[in-house]
């Protein structure tokens, strides 16, 4: 393995939009990173953006940022329609590759996108930043260590509230060419990610989608019925038209035992033989970085380059939850449950 030839990892960022801000923070907080350029087809937003980050290279074409010898990496925060076009051509230019959820909308550009960046040499992977929470991390090893016994029922609530002023807000909002999807593709997208993570993976879902509450192409409200590879059972429900929102919940039950927990932290442990919950592990907070999640991200890219190893989310397992939406879209079109 040919040893990284700089002590920081150089990243640009493409889109300036508001996850764009929480690259930012953790790009400038991480001590093996450096945001040197960013590009957005809005000119001003991405000088505003430079100005207040002190980015030096600002572009409107991300061609030009990727053609920038100064960049090893970028970070993908467009639109979701958008990132199969930037990925790929990140990879013709050799540039390694940070992705938002979700990875892509369309599960062709999701396999080209893989490919082109595996032929390329560069690392791809996506955030689902959940994941990295610490709580998280102890459901998944309870999980996998078998203290839950067989699983039998797994469900994800994904309740929030968007106002019809949200998708007004931008034309790709609420759209089938750019957001792919509502509640499940753009909100949920993390959500489904998490149970299929934590269930071990899905075999099939039979679900319904529809926009019930606000005037855009996609769903405001889905529910699925899920089938786990394990043999588990669940519900998958989303919806962006619960008001107040609800707090994202997750609930894992076993043949010996329950865990469920939600965005203000863990709500029950409840395992045979077990007298209590492990002891509560609390994020960790970092000076300037709205988002931990996000943090450990940009860390783990840089780590990934600088070893050349897998990002902790890579392609291959950032498009399961994209491939689990799709199918649902599926079903609910079809009126037939839909295998993966």
């Amino acid at each position: 393995m040919a040893k990284f030839p700089r002590e920081r990892v150089r990243f640009g960022i493409v889109g300036c939009g508001v996850v764009s801000h929480l690259h930012a923070e953790a790009l400038k907080a991480c001590p093996m990173t450096e945001l040197v350029a960013v590009a957005d087809v809005d000119r001003d937003r991405a000088g505003r953006f430079a100005v207040e980050h002190g980015v030096p290279r600002v572009y409107t074409d991300f061609r030009e940022l990727l053609a920038e010898r100064k960049v090893d990496a970028v970070c993908v925060c467009t639109p979701s329609g958008m990132h199969g076009d930037i990925v790929l051509a990140a990879a013709e230019a050799r540039k390694h590759v940070l992705c938002e959820k979700p990875l892509e909308i369309r599960a062709e550009r999701m396999t080209a996108m893989i490919e082109a960046c595996r032929r390329a040499g560069v690392k791809l992977g996506a955030v689902y930043q959940r994941r990295a929470l610490p709580l998280v991390e102890q459901v998944k090893r309870a999980i996998d260590r078998g203290e839950l016994g067989k699983l039998v029922l797994c469900d994800a609530s994904l309740k929030y509230y968007r106002h019809q002023s949200y998708y007004d807000s931008a034309g790709w909002r609420g759209t089938w060419a750019m957001d792919g999807g509502g509640a499940l593709m753009n909100q949920g997208v993390h959500g489904v990610d998490m149970i299929q993570w934590l269930a071990g993976g899905v075999v099939s879902v039979f679900g319904k989608a529809s926009a019930l509450a606000r005037r855009i192409e996609v769903e405001d409200t889905a529910v699925a019925v899920v089938r786990y590879r394990n043999g588990a059972l669940g519900v998958i429900e989303a919806a962006t038209t619960v008001y107040p929102e609800r707090n994202t919940r997750f609930e894992i039950h076993g043949e010996r035992g329950t865990i469920v927990f939600d965005d203000s932290g863990l709500l029950e442990w409840c395992v045979q033989g077990s007298e209590a919950a492990p002891g509560t592990v609390d994020t960790p907070s970092i000076s300037g970085v709205g988002s931990y999640g996000h943090y450990r991200f940009v860390e783990d890219m840089a780590q990934a380059i600088v070893e050349d190893r897998q990002p902790l989310v890579p392609g291959e397992e950032a498009r399961k939850a994209v491939d689990i939406t799709l199918a649902i879209y599926e079903s609910s079109q079809t009126g037939r449950e839909v295998f993966l």
